[in-house]
């Protein structure tokens, strides 16, 4: 068995005026000898996940295995701080990724070409299993042509991390995506998502940009655990005097001196 932690809590939501917020999901997975990493987050992510290893008693050079579910930049590009690490992504993702030119997207051209010349990349197939001990791959584009659904036996349950093929509990329930190419696509990956997640009761569901969720006695998603997400504005006169902004609905937005605080 594994034993989880999620190191970032990925958020719902994006940016309305500043382009991709991008706060992913990163997990950590010890177990069978190995120290994995499920994605890495973005470039403007770094110092919290060192903070989040280190409180976890993990140094970089510890990490085993980076298993990416997708190419875009706030998954996949800090798969370089992890000198060690054996690197997994999909072989049709990587394909597409490596043939698009420079655009206005969130896919970081040149970490996938840093990528495409790793010496410790491995390239998944669809359904390809026990790539690292328990963990099988699955193929559910709209996101992107190549994304991988990740399925974990863990134990007696499952564990099904979705990356950006479902993004949030929002995307679950209504089955359909923001950010898809395909609807269509969209909708049969969402399918193959809910049959990998219900194929075990009580298996864990661990989203690319939202909480982790459990079926409930309903069938819908349940959260496990609580949010946390907010920012800093400064929006007085002062560099001590800041805004703090909460992005979980309560409690409101409160204004305090990091002086005292």
């Amino acid at each position: 068995m594994y034993k989880i932690d999620v190191l970032i809590q990925g958020f719902p939501g994006k940016s309305v005026c500043h382009g991709g917020l991008g706060w992913s999901t990163v997990a950590l997975l010890r177990g069978e000898g190995r120290v994995i990493l499920m994605d890495t987050g973005s470039f403007g992510m770094r110092r919290h996940l060192g903070e989040q290893l280190k409180k976890q008693g993990v140094a970089a050079g510890e990490v085993t295995d980076v298993v990416l579910s997708h190419a875009h930049y706030d998954h996949s590009v800090n798969f370089t701080l992890f000198p060690n690490a054996r690197v997994y992504i999909g072989k049709v993702e990587l394909d597409w990724a490596q043939k698009q030119p420079p655009g206005f997207n969130p896919l970081p051209e040149l970490y996938v070409r840093e990528l495409v010349n790793y010496p410790k990349l491995t390239l998944l197939e669809d359904g390809q299993q026990e790539f690292v001990p328990g963990m099988s791959a699955h193929i559910t584009p709209g996101h992107t042509p190549g994304s991988l659904v990740y399925s974990l036996k863990n134990g007696a349950t499952n564990v099904v991390f979705t990356g950006d093929a479902a993004k949030n509990r929002a995307e679950l329930l209504s089955m359909s995506a923001d950010m898809t190419y395909d609807a269509s696509i969209s909708l049969k990956s969402f399918e193959t998502i809910w049959a990998l997640w219900r194929e075990v009761p009580g298996s864990l569901l661990i989203p690319g940009h939202d909480l982790s969720m459990l079926i409930g006695k309903d069938g819908r998603p349940e959260y496990v655990g609580k949010r946390g997400a907010a920012i800093l504005g400064w929006f007085g006169e002062t560099i001590e005097e800041t805004t703090e902004i909460n992005l979980c609905c309560d409690p409101p937005q409160r204004v305090f001196s990091s002086l005292t605080a």
